[in-house]
């Protein structure tokens, strides 16, 4: 194996790759990547895989002599991140690697390929979305999704596609998001669900939104059994990403969505988190932050007893009933930064139940943007 490619292609590569890498491999052969010459001998392949989640780019690369070596990915990213500006030279001597950028020389002992695993193939393509709509869907849904490993089927994202229709939800229990996005189903058109790591889903969409379109790929009908995969173009080359879906039954949510409310607030989204960041400071851990919302105004309430106390009051226009409640300060400022549009509304139907947090477009008379909604169940006020 020798090849010559440019430096940071390289090493914008190798950093994306690395990062499927597992913390701690089962076995040792796991902590590598793969790197591989194309068999039209024009290009480069680079592979990680840890049983679970595999990531796949091909570079660009003048190829001289085809072959491949496994060698340490995180001692490779850390050493491409750190060559000079000039093109790198690879190839194997021996048992080792050796990398050649300018004056710098580096030799990498070489792992056995041999006990390499086979990367799975991508599934049959399901339809491509755009790349910068599809990163910045995810990026709200997963505001949702849980962190707690115990519950792994929280930690996920549930996809559900139905014909040129793809839905996004997530939920740690405590709050809910829905984003819905139009997509180009091709041929197809299929009615399928499938419940994806959130974190490698975040981490896939937003590595590819330098590119045009993003591939869904999706096989297996059994929750747990099958496979997604997702690809884009990346820096003339393409970026590949495939998962096993989590196991287990994600829950009923779409029914918590209230279909009518009693109480209808609009704020400006900057001036409310803003208020929000200020007040929780005095907010002691686990307890909430009060929402008081009356006729043209929202009074904000933090602390209590002998501790320290803030208090604060905003612009609002309100529709129906006065309302008091209270949330969780961390996860109302997350519903609020998803959202993009400058207004936003909250829907309440009473103070004991969850509240519906939406983007207004067009200022504080405008239209409802619902194909993001971020649902908030209350807390407990004290006192």
């Amino acid at each position: 194996m020798k090849f010559r490619v440019e430096r940071d292609v390289l090493a914008d590569a190798v950093a994306w790759a690395a990062r499927s890498l597992p913390i701690r491999p089962s076995v040792p052969v796991l902590a590598g990547l793969l790197i591989e010459t194309g068999d039209s001998g024009d290009g480069l392949i680079l592979s990680a895989f840890d049983y679970e989640t595999s990531a796949r780019a091909t570079l660009p690369a003048t190829v001289t002599e085809e072959g491949k070596a496994l060698v340490s990915g995180r001692l490779l990213a850390d050493i491409c991140r750190s060559l000079p500006n000039k093109p790198v030279d690879v190839e194997i001597d021996g048992a080792k690697v050796s990398l050649v950028c300018g004056s710098a020389r580096f030799s990498l002992q070489t792992m056995p390929v041999d006990e390499y695993p086979t990367l799975p193939e991508m599934p049959e393509a399901t339809g491509t979305v755009k790349a910068d709509l599809f990163a910045a869907a995810v990026a709200q849904a997963v505001t949702a999704a849980g962190r707690d490993d115990m519950l792994p089927v929280l930690t996920g994202v549930r996809i559900e596609i139905e014909g040129d229709h793809i839905a996004l939800l997530a939920t740690d229990r405590f709050r809910l998001s829905l984003r819905e996005l139009g997509w180009d189903p091709g041929s197809t058109d299929a009615t399928v669900a499938a419940l994806v790591p959130a974190r490698v889903l975040d981490a896939t969409a937003k590595s590819l939104t330098s590119g045009t379109d993003v591939t869904i790929a999706l096989s297996g009908s059994g929750v747990g059994e099958g496979l997604i995969g997702f690809e884009g173009t990346v820096g003339g080359g393409t970026r590949r990403t495939t998962t096993r879906l989590l196991d287990g039954e994600f829950p009923k949510v779409r029914t918590l969505f209230p279909s009518e409310h009693a109480t209808v607030a609009r704020v400006d989204r900057s001036a409310l988190v803003e208020s929000v960041k200020r007040v929780s400071l005095v907010a002691e851990r686990n307890t909430a932050v009060q929402l008081a919302f009356s006729d043209g105004a929202l009074t904000l309430d933090a602390g209590s007893g002998d501790e320290a106390l803030a208090t604060e009051q905003i612009d609002a226009v309100v529709k129906g009933e006065p309302i008091t409640t209270g949330f969780n300060p961390t996860f109302l400022l997350d519903g609020l930064t998803a959202i993009e549009t400058s207004i936003v509304e909250l829907s309440f139907t009473q103070a004991s139940k969850p509240a519906v947090i939406t983007g207004v477009d067009g200022g504080i008379d405008g239209d409802i943007v619902d194909d993001f909604r971020y649902l908030l169940m209350p807390r407990r006020l004290l006192g």
